[in-house]
């Protein structure tokens, strides 16, 4: 007898529908095709384990399994439950009328549980557009599939109550989320707050102005100066995240295993921060079975690299094209993937080896030329994409011993909002474009338009600092962003001085 079940594989952070074919026949073996992957072919022994426990048995026939189309990679272990039903139904030990409305993903334990599976999102999503009825899953992948509205999502903790389910035996009770209720509840659920920040108002208004513009930025102090810190509290200052942009994020957890059990939607903007250690394809993506990087699971959010020189130069050099294009790009002889990547990259480091060159009270023991080294291992075209530079100092006592809290990170967001509305009416014909920060060159010159005054004061800056074409573009952006906080539609000469001083690794004097 033949009967087909359904499964899902995963391309990118899109899922694809697969066709399990189960065919018993006359004779004695067990023959899976289609390209599974070795974790596929060993799902013989673990079905077979599964269905003896729970009384029903492995038949002694010959079975082909087949999984279409064939020239997509079957990978990972949740195709079991799918292979395991096909298997009973085909022989008859369950009901098989109804096998075909679903799609089944789910490991199986030797004792028929079912472990949790990735990219249960992307899967229900797919499901639902090609028709299917439901989704039976792990319990604990149910509440992250109920996102996805007008489709059946069951989740199940054995075998058992599935062929129960088929066979009329038993009722499953579909999980429900009330999506937007889920989504405005955790909005503003964030650990970090400004109000804990005393003193460096020259930081956070420099945070301030990256966040309205979405631009990148890299803080430069000694130890204990607060960049970190600092760093932790911008997602509490960035736009909330809208639903589609939520949607988005959660499916490229979903499709990494980063999704926590029984949770659902990603409602607050990930902040991510990799160790030095890590290697280029841990950060990029990729991998013999691609995975999402750290600059796709920032996505949306922010991507904060500390101790930015302690990074290996290979590491730090493959973020140059994703910073630009926002997406990247997974290429293998077979097939091509795409992670989107819009991230903020914020970077902080020590401004010399022993942490303090430029330190008020300290003495910096570097020898001489060692500053310059030292900063040298971050390359010049990685720091031409980073639009503000802010140069962090040690907090004085008073500051620090003052009662007041300071001023709270959503009276910060509140202006961080107008400003981006202001960015979002500007470019609401411009596909793709929401921020400042990624306006072309082209549109550059419509929209950043500035005065003679101005003209002279970015020349002279040009001239002295010794700027780059790029970091001439990057200063344009960012004061127009400033003019935007300040409800300005021009770019005023104050504008444009205040972008020029968040340059201050482009001095030559820097280091020297």
């Amino acid at each position: 007898m033949l009967v087909k079940t359904y499964g899902s594989a995963i391309q990118g952070v899109n899922a694809i529908t697969i066709t399990v074919e189960v065919n018993i026949d006359q004779g004695v073996n067990f023959f899976l095709v289609g390209l599974p992957d070795s974790a596929v072919k060993e799902s013989q022994q673990r079905i077979e384990a599964a269905l003896r426990y729970n009384n029903y048995r492995l038949p002694g026939k010959k079975i082909v399994i087949n999984m279409a189309p064939a020239d997509i990679r079957k990978e990972g272990s949740a195709y079991d439950l799918t292979i395991a039903i096909g298997i009973l139904a085909a022989s008859e030990q369950m009901a098989a009328d109804t096998v075909g409305d679903y799609i089944i993903m789910g490991e199986l334990s030797l004792d028929g549980g079912l472990q949790p599976i990735k990219g249960a999102l992307p899967i229900a999503i797919e499901a639902r557009k090609k028709g299917f009825k439901g989704f039976i899953l792990p319990s604990q992948n149910a509440r992250e599939a109920a996102i996805v509205n007008d489709l059946e999502v069951y989740g199940i903790e054995n075998i058992r109550e599935v062929i129960d389910f088929f066979d009329g035996k038993a009722k499953l009770t579909p999980t429900l989320i009330n999506t937007r209720e889920q989504f405005y509840a955790g909005l503003n659920q964030y650990e970090f707050d400004f109000s804990d920040v005393k003193g460096q108002e020259n930081i956070k208004r420099a945070l301030e102005i990256a966040a309205a513009g979405g631009h990148n930025a890299i803080l430069i102090g000694p130890p204990g100066s607060g960049k970190t810190m600092l760093a932790k509290r911008l997602p509490s200052i960035l736009p909330p995240l809208n639903l589609h942009e939520a949607l988005e994020t959660t499916k490229i957890h979903s499709v990494a295993g980063k999704m926590s059990r029984d949770s659902s939607l990603i409602s607050i903007r990930p902040f991510r921060s990799p160790h030095h250690t890590i290697s280029d394809v841990a950060l990029v993506g990729g991998g013999g079975n691609p995975q999402p990087g750290e600059i796709s699971l920032a996505h949306n959010g922010v991507l904060f690299l500390d101790e930015l020189p302690e990074f290996k130069r290979t590491v730090l050099e493959v973020l140059r094209q994703p910073i630009e294009d926002r997406v990247i790009t997974i290429s293998r002889a077979k097939f091509t993937v795409d992670y989107p990547a819009s991230f903020m990259l914020i970077a902080a480091m020590n401004p010399c080896p022993c942490g303090y060159y430029n330190h008020p009270d300290h003495e910096c023991v570097c020898g001489p030329g060692v500053v310059q080294k030292y900063l040298n291992k971050i390359s010049g075209p990685l720091l031409d994409r980073i639009d503000i530079h802010v140069e962090v100092v040690p907090v004085p006592f008073r500051e620090l011993s003052e009662a007041r809290s300071a001023e709270p990170s959503a009276d910060v967001r509140q202006r961080v909002i107008k400003a981006r509305q202001i960015q979002e009416k500007r470019y609401s014909k411009n596909k793709g474009i929401h921020c400042n920060a990624q306006i072309t060159s082209k549109m550059l010159r419509e929209i950043c338009k500035i005065d003679s005054v101005g003209q002279e004061l970015l020349k002279n800056a040009m001239e002295k600092l010794n700027l780059s074409a790029r970091a001439y573009d990057r200063i344009l952006k960012v004061s127009r962003t400033i003019a935007d906080l300040d409800g300005s539609e021009k770019i005023k000469p104050e504008h444009l001085a205040e972008a020029i001083q968040y340059r201050s690794l482009d001095r030559e004097s820097w280091g020297n």
